[in-house]
């Protein structure tokens, strides 16, 4: 038996990335039942996909492109939201993409990647050199708020972290 899901934010329209449509089409042509109404997942003897059987193929399909054994297929939706984050999206659309109901729920398929701190950083760092004013130019009959200045933060020692306050 085929149920609905949980709440009304998980019917919903997303836009693919490009790079799966050809993908996601074969699929459909090539798996799907047909029509609006047919199942995109179908299992044996053109039944709903049971979960025994899932897992089966899941696991078939995960060692065929070489993912490690410890990689859930729920994994891919904290991979999908971790990379949809890292475009620089905005909560409220990370919520309506991921079907999540609250703030609380989305976090918890987010992850913070070293490669994302690395952008962020290269934008403040991008941002405070805009800012900076060579001290040989700072006196040039400019405003004060125009001479502004930004000195580098200090480095902090090997293994410590910022703390707020």
């Amino acid at each position: 038996m085929i149920r609905d899901p949980k709440s009304r934010a998980g019917k919903r329209e997303i836009m693919l990335p490009s790079f799966v449509l050809l993908d996601a089409r074969r699929h459909l042509e090539w798996f799907a039942q047909d029509g609006p109404e047919g199942l995109v997942f179908v299992g044996e003897k053109d039944a709903p996909l049971r979960g025994t059987s899932f897992g089966r193929k899941w696991r078939k399909a995960r060692d065929a492109v070489g993912m490690p054994n410890e990689f859930r297929f729920y994994d891919l939706r904290h991979t999908g939201n971790t990379l949809e984050a890292d475009t620089g999206a905005e909560l409220k659309g990370l919520m309506v993409r991921a079907g999540q109901p609250s703030e609380r729920a989305q976090l918890i398929y987010q992850h913070a990647t070293k490669e994302h701190q690395r952008r962020l950083a290269a934008g403040i760092d991008a941002i405070a050199r805009l800012q900076r004013v060579p001290a040989d130019r700072g006196h040039s009959g400019l405003s004060g708020a125009a001479r502004t200045h930004v000195s580098p933060l200090p480095a902090l020692a090997p293994g410590r972290t910022a703390r707020a306050r």
